[in-house]
């Protein structure tokens, strides 16, 4: 996939797997601050791949405390075009089981600690729509 380089934001519980090919890692400085960890970039079966670690490979990082502004920052600097992350998390839907797969298409953000964009207003030229909460691709 020429022109492709996959974002990988790893969740509780997901912080590395076999398939990842390591070649190196590297540090990233923000506008937004230091992101949760450096970045690992490698392939996965020939695509470029980058990972972060969102709560940081040795687990500093409480969800609240998580600097997402940087993580995301810094993986645009890295040249990501796409990004994936894996969370854990609760469903209002019965039938749904621990260890089910599922690909959210909306979600309920019960943090508070932390802006929710990175739109604070302040450039009358920033429009955006806040309301959609995926990319339509995904839909």
């Amino acid at each position: 996939m020429v022109g492709i380089k996959i974002g990988i934001i790893g969740g509780s519980g997901f912080y590395s797997w076999d398939e990842f090919k390591h070649e190196k890692e590297e540090s990233y400085t923000t506008p937004y601050g230091a992101p949760s960890d450096k970045l690992v970039s490698g392939k996965i079966d020939g695509i470029d791949v980058v990972f972060l670690s969102r709560h940081s490979h040795d687990k500093r990082f409480n969800p609240t405390e998580i600097n997402y502004k940087a993580n995301i920052d810094a993986l645009r600097q890295a040249g990501v075009t796409h990004i994936l992350a894996a969370t854990a998390c609760g469903s209002l839907k019965e039938e749904k089981k621990p260890g089910d797969f599922v690909i959210l298409d909306s979600f309920i953000d019960r943090t508070s600690k932390r802006k929710q964009t990175f739109y604070d207003l302040s450039n009358p030229d920033d429009h955006s729509c806040a309301f959609i909460p995926m990319c339509p691709s995904f839909l």
